[in-house]
């Protein structure tokens, strides 16, 4: 049986931000001691719109909030779930193999390309309340923090994607 709050639950469901608009190719500012008493309604609204957007991981600048934070509520390759946050997270570990998977992004809706990722991410933070936090993820949740993070620095998956991948994707975000 869950205890305590379910996430997502008290939040407001935010309009996303779309691929063009400035703050997500903008990077995103650290989580600073001001910041944190917005950041409990922040995380719930973040969840609240990454569920109604049927999302598996959502940074804030995809809500217009150019803030160092994303949660997610992801499956690895064995289908466990891994449900969380990360306040001013920085990658210690992406390495691996290679894995070139279908990747798609809230902010480019209805679109997905083959997209290089390592195989396995470590990534450190803080939660909430800015006690330290480490997530380790491998598969397709190696991806999942690869790609939320990658938002943070103003990032997104197109950006890395070369020839007739680049160009479908592009010729659709036009259309």
């Amino acid at each position: 049986m869950r205890r305590g709050p379910i996430p997502g639950s008290t939040g407001a469901v935010r309009p996303l931000r779309t691929y063009g608009d400035p703050v997500l190719h903008s990077p995103s500012r650290p989580v600073a001691a001001g910041d944190r008493a917005s950041l409990p309604a922040l995380m719930e609204d973040l969840y609240a719109t990454m569920y109604a957007a049927h999302g598996v991981g959502l940074a804030a600048c995809q809500i217009g909030v150019p803030l160092r934070v994303f949660v997610y509520d992801c499956p690895d390759d064995e289908d466990r779930r891994h449900r969380g946050h990360v306040v001013n997270p920085r990658p210690v570990q992406v390495d691996g193999v290679r894995v070139r998977g279908p990747e798609g992004c809230l902010s480019l809706p209805g679109l997905e390309a083959p997209t290089p990722r390592a195989d396995v991410a470590v990534i450190e933070g803080e939660d909430v309340t800015g006690a330290p936090v480490r997530v380790e993820g491998s598969g397709y949740f190696a991806r999942c923090l690869q790609h939320e993070y990658d938002h943070l620095e103003g990032r997104l998956y197109v950006d890395g994607l070369t020839g007739w991948a680049r160009r479908r994707v592009l010729r659709r975000i036009m259309k």
